[in-house]
């Protein structure tokens, strides 16, 4: 992990403190996430955890109250094994997210034989997408005037936007990278995207690119065009 030494203190805190309060109950504690991969930020970044235990329910959970609220920076999940199984098939691309940067802190590590099926996968995908363009279809007419109001939807949407597109890399059976350049590269060479209007996007998400109120509602218009050929293309698969 290259990690701050503050964080990694912060995380032997946290996992001793566990330990002593769930003791047997405690099967495994995973952290995943920047903290792992990289690109960690002090300022931006949680610790983000996986804890699991025989015995998740309110009463259980409750004795970590003081634990929790001690160390606001982390960002714990509590499972037990059984859920994250049956869960797989609900959750396809947040198992697969942390399943590409994780490392087990303690105890067993369950993450590693974890199965997930293609066709879940392309269901989440295709259904978070339409949610998605129906959102900005939904919200055009009521913003199309206002220049900050499309940036600032072309912008919030982009990354959640290449998030569920990561993912869709797999299921053409491609290691997705995590670039978000490489991913839109992966992207073109499987569908018929358009380079220049995504390449845009992310300019502007970064602050690179200043547009007036025409130039953003041409893009906006050609964004949600070039999105729905992409949906159409993915539910075909």
């Amino acid at each position: 992990m290259n990690l701050p030494d503050k964080q990694k203190k912060i995380l032997a805190e946290f996992l001793e403190g566990l330990k002593k309060i769930y003791k047997e109950n405690l099967i495994s504690v995973i952290l995943y996430g920047s903290a792992v991969a990289g690109g960690f930020s002090r300022i931006f970044s949680n610790l983000n955890l996986l804890v699991i235990m025989k015995d998740v329910s309110l009463s259980v959970l409750v004795k970590c109250d003081k634990l929790i609220r001690r160390y606001p920076g982390i960002q714990a999940l509590f499972f037990t094994p059984e859920y994250i199984y049956s869960s797989l098939d609900t959750f396809p691309i947040e198992f697969l997210d942390i399943k590409d940067s994780y490392r087990v802190l303690y105890g067993e590590d369950i993450l590693k034989d974890l199965n997930i099926d293609a066709k879940n996968l392309r269901f989440q995908c295709e259904h978070e997408l339409k949610i998605k363009l129906v959102g900005l279809r939904h919200i055009y007419l009521k913003i199309h005037r206002s220049r900050h109001a499309l940036a600032f939807a072309l912008s919030s949407s982009f990354t959640s936007l290449l998030h569920i597109l990561r993912n869709v890399l797999r299921i053409k059976g491609r290691q997705p990278p995590t670039k978000k350049e490489e991913i839109l590269e992966e992207l073109s060479s499987e569908f018929d995207i358009d380079l220049d209007i995504w390449g845009r996007l992310f300019k502007l998400k970064q602050g690179k690119l200043r547009l007036n109120r025409n130039e953003l509602e041409t893009l906006y218009i050609d964004f949600i065009r070039d999105l729905e050929n992409l949906v159409e293309a993915i539910d075909k698969l």
